[in-house]
């Protein structure tokens, strides 16, 4: 759906409930998501929430998916919009990003505290630098970076098979949501990514309750990367899964569908 936000308007995916018939006194949960991708990455927890007592919404990032407008710059830039979309649907809200989307759940938690009930963190690190070759691929040929994305972003067992809705290719539907992307996104994206360096100081503003949901066989941001954020917040609650790569939403959604009940349960 479209939602108008002031003079624009933004992509949101909410498990197909129209608005007028949402209670506006259930929690409000808002999904983002990571670099070159849209609010589609999120289609085995959006629904689920949706009905179980939440308003729950994936949004496309201004120039992802189906948000027109200029692209955003920075993460501070990223947190300062999913602030304004929170206003405009009623929060304050849960926040819940995945990737680039952590950091940028974690600058709006920092920045925003009355914006954010409680914040969690999938596929996070105290940094994410981009391999060079990544880069390359994303400045020069998206086929190839959305490949690589895809590639190495799974756990093993997912270059085997095993999605969990039948007839779907894990790694195919990866590679096509970036492939999707406009030009030039997954390479600002990847960008901003490798150059953000604020996520210590930004921890240790966070004052809501935070989670971290991390995935043993993560090649993209390892658990080990993590540790320093994880030092810098107020004793965050860790979830390790285990033979889950950087796509835990989609390589282990059950798990991360109870997760997050579980945690929005308990504030």
């Amino acid at each position: 759906m479209l939602i108008n936000l002031a003079d624009s308007y933004f992509k949101a995916a909410n498990g197909g409930i129209d608005l007028e018939e949402m209670d506006k006194n259930d929690p409000l949960v808002v999904l983002i998501h990571g670099a070159g991708m849209d609010r589609t990455v999120w289609f085995q927890q959006t629904r689920f929430l949706s009905h179980h007592g939440y308003r729950c919404f994936a949004v496309d990032l201004p120039a992802h998916g189906g948000t027109e407008g200029p692209p955003l710059e920075t993460i501070n830039e990223m947190a300062e919009w999913i602030s304004s979309v929170i206003e405009c649907l009623g929060g304050p809200a849960h926040i819940v990003g995945h990737s680039m989307g952590s950091f940028i759940a974690l600058a709006t938690a920092a920045n925003h505290p009355d914006s954010v009930l409680s914040a969690t963190l999938i596929a996070v690190a105290e940094g994410m630098p981009v391999h060079p070759d990544l880069q390359t691929a994303a400045d020069e040929n998206l086929p190839k970076g959305a490949s690589f994305i895809a590639g190495w972003g799974h756990g093993p067992d997912q270059h085997l098979g095993g999605n969990p809705t039948p007839g779907l290719w894990m790694i195919g539907g990866a590679t096509a949501v970036v492939e999707n992307s406009k030009p030039g996104i997954l390479s600002l994206d990847l960008s901003i990514c490798s150059s953000y360096e604020e996520t210590l100081q930004q921890a240790q503003s966070v004052k809501c309750p935070t989670t971290l949901i991390l995935g043993s066989r993560d090649k993209m941001t390892p658990r080990r990367a993590a540790q320093p954020l994880i030092d810098a917040l107020t004793e965050p609650t860790v979830i390790e899964l285990e033979g889950v790569g950087h796509m835990s939403m989609t390589e282990a959604p059950k798990e991360v569908r109870q997760v997050l009940l579980d945690n929005f349960s308990n504030i």
